[in-house]
Parts: C-alpha cells; structure tokens; sequence
C-alpha cells in the first residue's frame, strides 16, 4: 500500500510514500514508549530548552514550511508563513509556562501533607487534519511533550510531507529520538494503533464523524480522548452592529485557509432591520477577495485540498439553492486545473437547507434572516455543533451578555471573528467535541491528576 500526495493547484502527483508495516508501527509505539520513560524524568528547564529550539526553527525555515503547505493542501502562502509563526508561538508559551502551570498544588486538610500533583500519562496518539498542518500538530504537541508525553502522530494522507517535516523538526532540535514520531498511515489501521496497549490517550482534530469512530474504539479501551471536531459557526449581526467593520471581519472570517476551517465563520445571522445593508456590504467585500494560485502573495482564496472536498461543497450550494436559498455570488467549479471553489454567498437560507443544517467547509457564506435578537440567538443555538460563535453590537455589555451566558459554543467573541490562542482554552461542546487545548487547561487534559495524602 502506498499513500499519494497530489497538489490541489495543478493535481500532479507531488509524492509517494510506502505505507508503514503493523511492525514497523509496533516498533515506532514501542520506542516511542522507551525514549518517554527517560523524558519524564527531565526537567522542565531542560525540556523547555528543546522547545525553544524547535520555536527557532520554525522561525527560521518559516518560508520552507509555509511552501509545502501550499503545495501540498493549496494553503495561501501568506497565511502558511502565520502558520509557521502561530507555531513557534505556542512552543515559546509552553515553554515558558509548563512548569508554572503543572507545579504541585499543595490543599490544607486533617492530613500533615495533601496535594495534587500532574504525572504524564505516556504515548499520546494524535490523529491531525489537513486544513492546518502545521498548527494542529503543535497546539498538542507542545503542551504535551512539555508535561512528558512521548507524541505518535497519524497526519492526514495528503499532508504526510507536513507530518514528516514536523517529526524532523523535533529531532533536528535535538529531542530523544523516538519521543515524537509520525506515522506513514492510512485511516485502515487507526483502530490497531489506539488498541496498541503502549498507546496511553488519543487526540483528534476532524470530522464529527471520524471522531464517533476514534471515541468509540477509545472508549472501549477506557483511553482518555480529547476530540476537537466540526462547526458551523454562527455569527449574529444585530441592528445596532457597526456594518462596515462586522462585514469585514466577517468576509475574513469567512476566507481564512480558504473557508477550510472548523471556526471559520459558516451563517451570518442577521437581524431584518439590517439585512440588505450587510448583504451589500459582503458581497461587495467578498468580490475584493482574490482567487488563484497560492504561492501568490495576494490571493486571499487558495484551492480546496481535495477535488471531492470541492465536489460535495458544491452539492451543499446546488443543494442549498434547489430549496430555495438566494444565490447572489460564486456558487460555480471554474474550468480548467486546480481544485477551486469560488468566494460564494447565499441568502433566504432557512432550516432544512445543506446550508443551514451542515458544516460548509469552504468559501461559502450562508445568510440567515432574523426577526430580532433572541430569534437571531435562537438560530445561532439551532446546530448540532458548539464550536464558536461571535456577535457584532455597539453595545459591549449587550454582545457580552450574549457571549458569555446565551450562545451555546466553546469559543464566543465580540466584535471580533473567533480564532485560537496558546492563552486561552479551546475547544467545543455538543458534537463539535470535548476536552480542551491550549492555555493551562490544555495541558492538563494527558496528565494524571493524582492525590497525594501523607499522615
């Protein structure tokens, strides 16, 4: 079996790789296992040392991995070089954080001594999607490693050159050879490797579907599971929003890798009062938005990374607008080579449409009609996902009040488009998934929370 990696601009053939062997898979898990057991008893100076390393590199070879990223899943350049940035930015916060944030903490009881202290738990599996080959990686290798886990990645197919690039990135930075290793994997041998009995915990970044399958094997096994999923994330205009920057930052929001991300922004609620105007002004940004070749440094719109990713995002608009959804920009494959899809809007979207009730994963925008602001919330609950969401209002305690107490997602911004950061936790509810990265919660997630009680 071998595994081909194919550029989504041109949709030559860019490599190929032999599948890795259940032997070389055992051997990969098992010293993986060895070198974790010596990491665990470094400290966290020492790791953080490497960590900086591994910052610096990606530092400096920032040109080289924001390429592959656009040869080999379309991402535009500019917004790989961030990538690669947003990368070393997290192996700098945990770098400098880990110790502080994993220090026993010491709790007053009858007891002469109790405390809870943070033990790694081992070989973490993490399986990694596409859309950011880069970052997703990092945002859990950084924080465990730096807790004393060993890290087996499963990258997605079409980026194995990324997933490569990242296991050579620990070991040019001189971590234990064999503590972060990828392997050279299709999906078919997912369940044997979280069934391997050196495999401690799994995190996945995916689809809701694929994450079904990994907690339910996991599960079986009693195996720890962080699951970071799909969304829909819905964003609410209310009458009172300053239209011209919500529509901005909502056309971004939109765009970014391409609209291939699971917080990019997917309906645009907007109260009636309002709606035209908004609608005028993001489509009219939207056309400013230019699609083409990635290496490009002023394409905002790169291609999707694969030809059926575009194929079912075009059923989903087809779809949309067979029941009755507005199309009023894209909403066509363009001719000629390359996997790319259009900046498209719809609007009149109602419940029962592809638009409405799925994730679309690309540069299509879906317009919802509210009658005023609990409708426009009520809306914006009514997914089967809670990954982010964000509300645009001149009135800040008003947005707040929405944030924090009435949208039903992991991840709620105001006046702003939502996006991640080494500071803050995130993650999502419902079956946008469970468990959290990032910030010191993150970190916490492959550790053993363990008492300690002396008499």
């Amino acid at each position: 079996m071998s595994i081909i990696t194919i550029n989504p601009v041109t949709e030559e053939i860019l490599k190929e790789y032999k599948e890795d062997s259940d032997e070389q898979i055992d051997v990969k898990i098992k010293k993986a296992s060895m070198a974790q057991k010596e990491w665990k008893e470094t400290t966290y100076s020492e790791r953080a040392k490497l960590m900086l390393i591994a910052a610096s590199i990606l530092k400096n070879k920032r040109n080289e991995f924001a390429e592959l990223m656009a040869l080999e899943m379309g991402k535009p350049i500019a917004q790989g070089l961030a990538e690669a940035d947003k990368c070393a930015l997290v192996c700098e916060y945990y770098a400098g954080n880990a110790e502080h944030q994993l220090q026993d903490e010491h709790i007053k009881t009858e007891m002469s001594k109790s405390y809870v202290t943070f033990n790694p738990l081992g070989v973490v599996l993490a399986i990694m999607p596409w859309n950011f080959p880069f970052w997703q990686v990092f945002r859990f290798a950084a924080p465990a490693l730096m807790a004393g886990n060993a890290g087996i990645l499963k990258h997605s197919r079409n980026t194995m050159s990324c997933g490569i690039a990242i296991e050579n990135i620990f070991r040019e930075a001189d971590f234990p050879d064999g503590l972060f290793v990828n392997l050279v994997v299709g999906s078919s041998v997912i369940d044997k490797v979280i069934e391997h009995h050196l495999i401690a915990a799994v995190t996945l970044t995916g689809s809701t579907p694929v994450g079904q399958q990994v907690a339910a094997k996991a599960g079986s096994l009693i195996k720890k599971t962080v699951l970071e999923l799909g969304g829909s994330d819905p964003y609410i205009i209310l009458e009172d929003a300053d239209l011209e920057q919500s529509a901005e930052t909502c056309v971004n929001a939109r765009l970014i890798n391409s609209g291939q991300s699971c917080i990019a922004a997917k309906r645009f609620i907007v109260v009636k009062s309002v709606l035209k105007q908004f609608e005028d002004l993001f489509v009219e940004k939207m056309k400013l938005r230019k699609m083409g070749n990635p290496f490009e440094s002023d394409v905002t719109v790169g291609p999707q990374a694969r030809n059926d990713l575009q194929i079912d995002l075009h059923r989903q608009v087809t779809d949309s607008i067979s029941k009755g959804a507005k199309l009023m920009l894209g909403g066509y494959i363009p001719e000629g080579k390359g996997y790319f899809y259009p900046p498209t809007v719809l609007t009149n979207v109602v419940k029962g449409m592809p638009a409405y009730d799925e994730e679309l994963f690309g540069p299509v925008a879906a317009i919802i009609p509210a009658e005023n602001e609990s409708d426009a919330i009520e809306i914006a609950n009514d997914t089967i996902f809670g990954l982010g969401a964000a509300v645009f209002t001149k009135d800040l305690e008003r947005g707040e009040r929405i944030a924090s107490k009435m949208l039903k997602a992991g991840c709620c911004f105001v006046n702003e488009f939502v996006k991640s950061d080494p500071r803050l936790p995130f993650g999502g509810i419902k079956q946008s998934g469970y468990g959290r990265e990032l910030s010191n919660y993150g970190i916490k997630e492959f550790v053993n929370i363990k008492t300690v009680c002396v008499k």
